[in-house]
This record gives C-alpha cells, structure tokens and sequence, in this order.
C-alpha cells in the first residue's frame, strides 16, 4: 500500500455533511485558529481503520506524503502510522537495542521536520506525547537530555501555535511516566501565552501532574504561579480537586 492509495481510498469515503460539522468544530472559518483547513468528513474511528490495516507495512518515506496533504483527515493518519511504527519500537526488550535506538531517533526527526503540518490541536493532541514526549525519556543517538531541552525550546519559541502546543502536551506522556520535571518547566514557559488552546494545555497538563505524581507538586506550583495563571489555565489545573479546595485557588487568582 502506498500513500496514494490511502489517499484515494480516503477521498472516496468522503461525507460532504460530516465535513461541515467538521470545519464548523475545528474552527476553520476566516480568522479563526484553523482558518482554511480542509475535511473530507471522515470520522476519527474511520481514520484509525486505515491506520491498523496499513502501518505495519507501509513504508517510512511514503509517510511525507500523507503529512503533506490538503486533506486533514489524511494528515492525521499520517501522523497516527508514526505513532504505530515508534510505539512497537518501545517495547522493554528494544529499549536499549540499537537498531531500536536509530529507528525511533528517526521517526522522531520525521515527525519534528514536518510538525508544522499538525495544525489543528486534534493532530497535536492524538500524536505528540506518543512519539516527542515518549522519546524524551528514551536512550537516543541525538542528544541527551540537554539536547532533548532544546529541541522542546525551539518548538516553545516558534511563532507557530500548534508547535507551541507540542512543546506542553508532549508532557502528558513523561508525567505518565513519573517525570513532572518537563510539565513544571513548559507550564512556566507559556504560563503568560496569549491563546486560549495554550491556556487549556497549560491547566490539562498541570492537572495530569497532580493526578498521576503528586497533588503537592502541583500545589506548589498553584502556590507560586496562581495570581499570574489565566483564568482558564488555573480551571483546567484544579478540576480533580475538591470542591473546597477549588473555591479556595479561585478565590486567590
């Protein structure tokens, strides 16, 4: 199976109805964060089908193509079928192998040459934190931690919103994996962000650390960041607390 045939296949199982239900979600109107972005009308569990029949086989160089379409439904599978190639290369007996090493490093170098086609926050949420975020905290032939800091940096310093994005929901992965260090830092650094969708990524992320760390950790953080946090940032960070206790951080912002 090549690129063209997953596109062709994907184009003809277009929804004209779905598409504008589409477009109307994802913002695509003039002005709006996804403005001029185009849908066939597939839905996600559509999407994910072509995905398990193709990724086991389908070549690494073909995945440009798919990444570079008009259509987002496609690019979404492209990014999903990295995804799939760099989580069967995670497995505990790969981790260290080298060949594993190579080709995750790979897939991770693909996925950032092209992230600014993951332009809505669907294609960065559905993606980022499996390959960048789990590859922070992977053996790589790329650099080592301070190198893995700036990649992550330069993402966080793009004039672009959704690499920005990528630099904060790629955390949801390390925290999952124990690591909160990476969350605190990013959160810091888009703590005074201008966009909405980096407000919610900020607090949802925040939230993941007192979830699956520690409550403390992200009490601290309240503790010292609340009265700068916007207003939806702090609402996302708070929403596994009790009711109590969310009266009390609202009333300090």
């Amino acid at each position: 199976m090549t690129a063209k045939d997953i596109i062709a296949y994907m184009e003809s199982q277009r929804d004209g109805q779905q598409r504008q239900v589409l477009m109307r979600f994802f913002k695509t109107g003039e002005g709006e964060y996804g403005e001029g972005d185009e849908f066939l009308g597939l839905k996600v569990p559509q999407t994910r089908e072509v995905v398990r029949a193709a990724w086991k086989d389908f070549p690494l160089d073909e995945v440009p193509e798919l990444l570079m379409s008009r259509w987002h439904e496609v690019r979404l599978c492209g990014l999903l079928i990295l995804v799939e190639k760099f989580e069967q290369l995670t497995a505990k007996k790969l981790l260290a192998d080298e060949a594993a090493i190579l080709a995750r490093d790979n897939i991770l170098t693909m996925y950032l040459r092209y992230a600014g086609q993951a332009n809505n926050w669907d294609l960065v949420d559905l993606s980022v934190h499996k390959i960048l975020g789990h590859w922070l905290l992977l053996p790589s032939f790329l650099g080592d931690r301070d190198y893995k800091i700036a990649t992550l940096d330069v993402l966080a310093g793009s004039d672009n919103l959704w690499k920005q994005r990528m630099s904060m929901v790629c955390t949801w992965k390390t925290t999952q994996m124990g690591d909160a260090s990476w969350c605190l830092r990013y959160a810091k650094v888009h703590l005074h962000h201008p966009h909405d969708l980096m407000h919610k990524a900020v607090g949802w992320m925040l939230r993941e650390v007192g979830k699956r760390i520690s409550m403390d950790l992200l009490r601290d953080f309240l503790t010292e960041h609340v009265r700068e946090m916007p207003r939806t940032a702090l609402r996302y960070a708070i929403e596994k607390m009790s009711p109590d206790e969310r009266q009390y951080w609202m009333k300090l912002y």
